[in-house]
């Protein structure tokens, strides 16, 4: 009730803040954002919860303590920088779009994870304006490595997960990491395109290997899945600091 089930989210918004302070330098604003960050997201996360359970009164008080953490950590944010209210273009339909899958009865689709990952770019950045460091093109090139990185993810878990056997979405997400290797090699240094390679090499093995474990049911469990992601998060976030834009 207190923490949900989608242990992956956290990547998805660790990620993009700190390719934010990559596209930046440090600042002890971006702490203040990250935790205004994953408090909205237990805020959300229980809400969805708490429509999908049909609204039982035990969610009170984490809807009311992460609220209430949202909300402080908000308000110190927009005294402080009020163009971040500029990231509610983004933020405000996604939202409507992820409620919109907490209906009871209602299954997760892709526009739900597109929608969720669409509001962690957002902390790219706003990671990067609250360091006082803004500089366009590198924000731009830091938000399309954790676009791709982040859309790869969707693709991958939900081709070894939930479209487990589906070949044609299997191509989908494999097609998907080819095309970014490609712009990779266009657009990055080779640091880039050696990531690139490796994810799509993970788009391709890990389907492999789950037809292979599925067929003599013991299938890849959402932990195994989770623990190549988290490797793949942190390779992410390494190169990216290893290797500046």
């Amino acid at each position: 009730m207190w923490l949900p089930r989608q242990h992956g989210a956290w990547a998805m918004l660790l990620v993009p803040l700190l390719l934010g302070v990559a596209a930046s330098r440090p600042s002890e604003w971006q702490l203040v954002l990250g935790g205004a960050a994953f408090a909205g997201y237990l805020l959300s996360a229980t809400l969805q919860a708490w429509a999908r359970a049909r609204r039982p009164p035990e969610y009170r008080s984490p809807l009311l303590i992460y609220g209430a953490a949202f909300a402080v950590l908000g308000l110190m944010l927009v005294a402080a920088f009020p163009p971040l209210l500029l990231s509610l273009v983004v933020v405000v339909p996604t939202a409507i779009v992820v409620f919109g899958g907490a209906r009871p009865g209602t299954r997760r689709d892709l526009a739900n994870s597109f929608a969720q990952v669409a509001q962690a770019l957002v902390l790219v950045p706003a990671a990067a304006y609250v360091s006082g460091e803004v500089d366009v093109e590198r924000i731009v090139l830091y938000t399309a490595v954790a676009a791709a990185y982040l859309v790869g993810t969707v693709l991958v878990v939900r081709s070894v997960l939930r479209e487990r056997g589906n070949e044609t979405f299997a191509a989908l997400s494999v097609g998907f990491h080819v095309v970014v290797t490609l712009l990779a090699v266009w657009l990055l240094p080779p640091g880039y395109v050696a990531l690139a390679a490796a994810l799509t090499a993970r788009s391709i093995a890990l389907p492999v290997v789950q037809r292979r474990r599925a067929s003599g049911a013991h299938p890849l469990r959402p932990i195994q899945v989770g623990m190549v992601e988290i490797a793949a998060s942190v390779a992410v976030v390494v190169v990216s600091f290893a290797i500046p834009l």
